[in-house]
């Protein structure tokens, strides 16, 4: 039954509901509880009047406080700023505001009054019909470890106090699409346990040296020095370059490792690996040395400014297990800038020059100038992924005679060794063993 008929069957039950007796009554009641699946109580006001379909129908509840004009602000804003939760998305929205004005002009003050003090939960509720849920698909780990480094390099596990940055947990993250055959590239990961200020370097493999690299490229544009190293078991890390770049003898860095098959040891840095990592470059086989510097440009102009400056993070306060369940505290969600502004350990000369580089920033700008580097980098991946499809299709193509099946021909190991005759690399049909009936008596 459509819409209008519903309301017409309603209506013209309504003018023949008055002038019924009490049998007539209740059994017209049953008749709407029928057609429309209604209750017997719903259904009597309905025939009373006290109840409408359509657009005349009452809505329940008080008015809703937030119009359009401030839910397009909130996700705009939401959306560009890598969809923070609610806590964060509360703490963002000062950050972002200024940028939002400046492209699409100034709001109102009623619209700007009430988008600054929205409550994280109706922040998460605005924001709901537009999260994106997608299936969640976890990578490999690979690498060898070294007996002779475990033996020098203590174990550090559970958390960590520090009351000023530098101290620094590192890991590395496999972009080859779930293979670990060939060459392809890396992110090496690295996270202020006191801030989480986070660092990636794109790399051509997890050797020791390509790792070494990666670090001084990092450590050239950190604002703040490097006090602790915290890594995992991975041959990437217990090497001897490794060694010799973190235990110079200019150095006075604290080299620790976590222990085996436990990732909580660096929950830190893990969190980062998906956060900043997965979530932007995704799962796919990055496979050509030329994405290597499209990937560290887009991480250190655009997506590191980002998120080092306008995206604010929770750290975790206290944690009490309650039984079975465990309880969690975080602080007020801020941007690892301004913990870095905050913290009385920090130079006046780090924090002058902090503030400096984030007035040149802006975050709208960033967040665009990240899908257009993405962009190129999709394009190439996309066009490499063509160019194997058709060799493969090509390598795979019949032979030009029609009546004749191709023969089945290994391909040759190099091209200095003479090619093989067909006859010998065509599989032989097995030989019938004869069988003999043996009588015992």
């Amino acid at each position: 039954m459509s819409k209008q008929s519903k309301e017409q069957y309603l209506e013209s039950s309504r003018i023949r509901y008055p002038g019924r007796n009490r049998a007539g009554k209740s059994a017209m009641i049953d008749e709407v509880c029928d057609t429309f699946g209604w209750d017997r109580k719903h259904a009597i006001k309905a025939l009373n009047g006290q109840v409408s379909l359509g657009e005349k129908a009452r809505k329940r509840g008080s008015k809703p406080t937030y119009t359009e004009a401030e839910k397009t602000v909130i996700v705009e804003i939401w959306k560009c700023s890598e969809q923070p939760c609610g806590k964060r998305l509360k703490t963002t929205l000062p950050l972002w505001l200024p940028s939002y004005e400046k492209r699409h002009g100034k709001l109102r003050a009623e619209v700007r009054a009430k988008v600054l003090t929205c409550s994280a939960r109706q922040l998460d509720r605005i924001t709901a019909p537009h999260r994106l849920r997608g299936n969640k698909r976890y990578g490999r780990s690979t690498g060898r470890t070294s007996h002779r480094l475990k033996t020098i390099i203590p174990v550090q596990c559970g958390p960590q106090e520090t009351d000023r940055p530098g101290w620094m947990e590192a890991d590395t993250v496999s972009h080859g699409g779930g293979s670990s055959s060939g060459q392809f590239v890396w992110s090496l990961t690295l996270t202020d346990n006191y801030s989480g200020w986070t660092e990636l370097s794109a790399l051509w493999g997890n050797s020791g040296s390509e790792v070494c690299v990666g670090l001084r490229r990092i450590e050239k544009r950190m604002p703040f020095a490097m006090l602790g190293f915290d890594c995992d078991n991975g041959s990437e890390f217990l090497n001897t370059v490794i060694e010799s770049y973190l235990l110079g003898k200019t150095r006075n860095i604290k080299w620790t490792r976590s222990r085996p098959y436990k990732k909580n040891d660096q929950a830190h840095v893990e969190q980062k690996n998906f956060t900043h990592v997965r979530q932007l470059l995704g799962y796919g086989r990055y496979g050509e040395i030329q994405l290597v510097e499209l990937v560290n440009d887009l991480y250190e102009n655009a997506w590191l400014p980002l998120r080092n400056n306008f995206t604010p993070v929770m750290k975790l306060v206290e944690k009490t297990r309650v039984g079975s369940k465990v309880k969690k505290k975080y602080d007020n969600p801020q941007a690892p800038c301004d913990r870095l502004l905050e913290c009385p350990k920090v130079s006046q000369k780090i924090k002058a020059r902090l503030r400096s580089q984030r007035e040149q920033l802006d975050p709208m700008e960033l967040s665009e100038e990240i899908e257009t580097k993405l962009k190129a980098i999709h394009l190439i991946i996309d066009r490499i992924e063509e160019q194997r499809a058709e060799e493969a299709a090509w390598a795979n193509e019949p032979s030009a005679d029609a009546g004749c099946a191709p023969a089945l021909v290994a391909t040759a190991p190099s091209a200095s060794t003479p090619p093989a005759s067909a006859e010998n690399l065509v599989k032989r049909p097995k030989k019938k063993q004869k069988t003999t009936n043996v009588r015992v008596s």
